[in-house]
């Protein structure tokens, strides 16, 4: 009672706020390496295709320990583990910096990648318990916002201090903002934990880690079918069947399961999962493509692609800072398909604008997509914390953050694999090469942005997922 008390001065909830924000900022503020990418690549000579490890190696670990550390949250304090996260960012990003190879960047982005996802396996859970429960849209709004705020601010201060420094800058300008974290964390109230004892599920946890890596590296090897290289995705797809097949056994027997399997008898559920897969997939086309095009074709400074960047982060917040209000009025549901929806049509708009001519068409097409991304993920947060107990709202907001990761992973190989496949077939009708770049960019764009549309039309067989009552 002391604690929930104390959680209730407006003083210690705005501390709270301010040090979970800053602390979750550090994972989504790492758009800015976007910006990076042809800069890193270029340093290290490296080819572009290369740029996906420095995702991978990054998202490929915060992905795949995620669910874990958000039970371990839910058992041992989320707090500690938020501090632990914050700590080991720190020390990451300071090797990051320092690192004098691309393989060892690579390694020291595994580093980063536990410690991001030991910050973001809880925060969304911490960030709702500072307001009371009928206060979660709320609460939901705050979290999309500053997550959305991260990524804004990330291409614009990248490209600043890349213009000032070199891209190595893009890495140690986080260190300061996880140490204030740290700093005021302390100031806030521990969170109580609640005292059954139970024993960690670590059978359950090491096939689930091993199972979600092998899946990601199934979905990474996608572009070897047909070549010698194809028995690597057999390898990888056998041991993410194995290890399924063992996490789900663990899971069926054991009291305390790191995550309850009965949520995904609901289609519902699994329907609205698999959209935020998709969703993000899709729209890390963003800033995944079109930094390379801004170079190649645009002829802009540094500093202006990341303004452009931006733009689409701007929608984002913009929906997170109304989402809190709009949950109270319209269900969550609605408001995911109306983001799904206005998502997918954003990135068909970008599509659809030459980017030889009409680059300007391309800003406000952005924003509608961000604006559309925003909603999806308040209401999406929003419905799955609410499917779970208070005391496995750990496990809850690391679901959301996983299929969030899953769909980078999923973007950052089937967009590199699409893109590269688009370049061959515009080859062949003999432009140059300048033009096949352009048209390549402008397909991969309105694909991406019908395969979310498609999938509303699917899911529309079973109108209830949209229009019905909220999931339950």
């Amino acid at each position: 009672m002391l604690v929930k008390h104390i959680m209730n001065q407006p003083l210690i909830r705005y501390i709270g706020l301010i040090s979970i924000s800053t602390g979750v900022m550090i994972g989504p503020l790492d758009t800015s390496v976007n910006i990076a990418f042809p800069h890193i690549v270029s340093d290290f000579d490296q080819p572009m295709k290369m740029t996906q490890w420095v995702v991978i190696c990054y998202v490929l670990t915060y992905a795949s320990l995620m669910l874990v550390f958000g039970k371990l949250g839910d058992l041992y304090g989320q707090r500690r583990i938020f501090c632990l996260g914050l700590m080991a960012s720190i020390f990451a990003l300071a090797l990051i910096s320092l690192s004098d190879s691309f393989n060892s960047l690579l390694f020291f982005r595994f580093l980063q990648g536990v410690g991001i996802g030991l910050v973001t396996s809880v925060a969304p859970a911490m960030m709702i318990s500072l307001y009371p429960d009928e206060k979660r849209s709320h609460a939901v709004g705050l979290f999309t916002l500053f997550f959305a705020l991260g990524g804004l601010l990330g291409p614009i201060i990248g490209g600043v201090l890349i213009d000032l420094f070199d891209w190595r800058a893009v890495f140690w300008f986080r260190i300061p903002i996880a140490f204030l974290s740290l700093i005021l964390i302390v100031a806030t109230p521990k969170q109580p934990i609640e005292s059954k004892r139970t024993n960690f599920d670590w059978i359950g946890a090491i096939s689930l880690v091993f199972f979600l890596v092998a899946c990601l590296l199934t979905i990474n090897q996608l572009h070897n079918i047909g070549d010698e290289k194809a028995w690597l995705l057999l390898l990888y797809a056998s041991i993410a069947i194995l290890f399924i097949y063992i996490f789900v056994r663990q899971e069926r027997r054991i009291e305390d399961p790191i995550l309850n399997l009965t949520m995904f008898r609901n289609v519902n559920f699994v329907v609205i999962n698999i959209a935020s897969c998709l969703l993000y997939s899709a729209t890390f086309s963003v800033i995944l493509i079109i930094p390379f095009f801004l170079y190649k074709s645009a002829n802009i400074s540094t500093n202006e692609a990341g303004l452009i960047l931006s733009i689409g982060f701007i929608g984002t917040s913009i929906a997170g800072l109304i989402s809190g209000k709009l949950i109270g009025k319209f269900k969550s549901n609605h408001m995911s398909f109306s983001g799904i929806l206005i998502t997918g049509i954003g990135l068909c708009l970008i599509g659809y604008a030459d980017p030889s001519v009409n680059l300007h068409w391309m800003i406000p097409a952005i924003f509608l997509q961000g604006i559309g991304t925003g909603l999806f993920q308040s209401s999406y947060l929003f419905t799955v914390t609410g499917l779970l107990p208070v005391s496995q709202r750990g496990v809850s907001g690391s679901i959301v953050m996983l299929t969030r990761t899953i769909g980078v992973v999923s973007g950052v190989s089937l967009l590199t694999l699409g893109f590269a496949w688009l370049n061959q077939i515009n080859h062949e009708t003999g432009l140059h090469s300048e033009e096949i770049f352009n048209k390549s960019f402008q397909h991969i764009f309105i694909l991406a942005g019908s395969v979310l549309l498609l999938f509303l039309l699917a899911t529309m067989t079973r109108p209830t997922i949209w229009f019905g009552k909220r999931l339950k």
